[in-house]
């Protein structure tokens, strides 16, 4: 097997990355080839959390990425990325799992709590003794999360919150959960975080039901959550959260981890369709000396090298603070579209057996489905871009 099958870095990207960092991605990968990819094909088709194949996660250094102490490693925006890179070549529901505990719920608390909050939570979370959930998306708010509807009334040194929340990742099962609600006060958007009490149980009001009948990243499992007269302690607020400019925060620094996660689907499906190529033989020959197939794999080496050249310079512009929301815009929606049009590619060139779930395209076909759908759709992708060319937005017109 060649190297380029092995490692499709078509343009020697690696070779500029650190020793640790080198380090880092192949332990991820060794990771996830050892205890993930020989079960997650049983646990996606049955829609179950694989738990089992997160023995050793917590090991591998990784676990609250950007995070500086608590037990968390501090990576730079490179190694993270790859982090996500290499998870999502393996599965992109153990990369959901990772991004909403590690990045979303632990980065909610590192970045919106205070030192207190943050020594409660963050030590037991880095080592997987506990996970994680954020619960910002609502049925009717998506794209417009900003509008979020679920409230939060203060009631003397509790707050009682009121709403519904769906699509939450591990919302269901999550030791911690990061929920965000508007203060009926000032309108303004808080911070609170749910925990499981000793017996195990949610609190009287957090009412979560998973979501079934899932296409994609069936491994890990959505909750549809009901709140109803959920009482928080005070103590229990984020003290650092006091509007949505503060969500965002959050959601800056965790930005770019769907478009490294696409990189990964992409390499998974460029391997894939490569090695099926030069093994499967039709009409006496590989189909890899097919002129048509040739054809396919260079256009699929060319997208990903071009998806792998778009992340490194956006991490670059990150560690320097100089990447804009419509720079991350334009290499989500790159990103998503060529790595979802890769995965279509290679699931058509393995014909029938790319239906099949021991071929792994499959799963890797409709997991960027859904990378193509979360932080942010191609649609609205497209029109943060469309705004910076014309200083012109799109996103509201006025009813008539």
């Amino acid at each position: 097997m060649s190297e380029l099958l092995e490692n499709p870095d078509f343009f020697l990207l690696d070779q500029e990355l650190s020793a640790e960092e080198i380090a880092l991605r192949d332990r991820v990968r060794a990771y996830g080839q050892e205890h993930v990819l020989p079960a997650i094909n049983a646990f996606w088709e049955r829609g179950e959390h694989p738990l089992p194949a997160f023995k050793g996660l917590a090991d591998l250094g990784v676990v609250g990425t950007f995070i500086e102490g608590y037990g968390c490693p501090g990576l730079s925006r490179q190694a993270a990325g790859l982090v996500a890179r290499e998870m999502g070549r393996i599965d992109g529901s153990v990369n959901t799992f990772f991004g909403v505990h590690s990045n979303l719920c632990m980065g909610s608390i590192y970045m919106l709590g205070n030192e207190e909050q943050r020594q409660r939570w963050l030590p037991t979370m880095a080592k997987i003794e506990t996970t994680g959930a954020f619960a910002l998306t609502e049925p009717t708010h998506g794209s417009d999360s900003v509008s979020l509807e679920t409230s939060a009334r203060r009631d003397g040194d509790h707050w009682v919150l009121n709403g519904h929340k769906r699509w939450i990742g591990n919302g269901h099962a999550a030791d911690v959960i990061v929920l965000y609600a508007r203060d009926e006060a000032d309108g303004q958007v808080k911070c609170f975080v749910v925990e499981k009490q000793e017996d195990g149980e949610y609190p009287q009001g957090y009412l979560p039901t998973v979501i079934d009948g899932k296409i994609g990243k069936r491994a890990i499992n959505q909750a549809d959550i009901v709140i109803e007269d959920l009482r928080i302690p005070e103590e229990n607020r984020l003290e650092n959260c006091h509007s949505f400019k503060d969500v965002n925060k959050v959601l800056k620094a965790t930005r770019g981890g769907a478009s490294w996660e696409a990189v990964g689907h992409g390499m998974a499906a460029f391997e894939i369709a490569a090695n099926y190529a030069l093994e499967r033989e039709q009409f006496g020959m590989p189909i890899a000396s097919y002129q048509l197939v040739q054809e396919r794999l260079a256009t699929m080496l060319s997208d990903l090298t071009s998806m792998q050249l778009l992340c490194t310079r956006m991490a670059q512009l990150q560690e320097r603070d100089q990447l804009t929301d419509a720079m991350a815009s334009m290499v989500k929606m790159t990103t998503s579209r060529k790595a979802l049009a890769m995965c279509r590619t290679a699931r058509d060139m393995l014909g029938g057996n790319g239906l099949l779930l021991e071929y792994h395209i499959g799963r890797h076909l409709t997991d960027m489905e859904v990378v193509s759908t979360y932080e942010g759709t191609d649609s609205m992708q497209a029109l943060i871009v469309g705004r910076e060319i014309t200083r012109i937005s799109s996103f509201t017109r006025t009813r008539s």
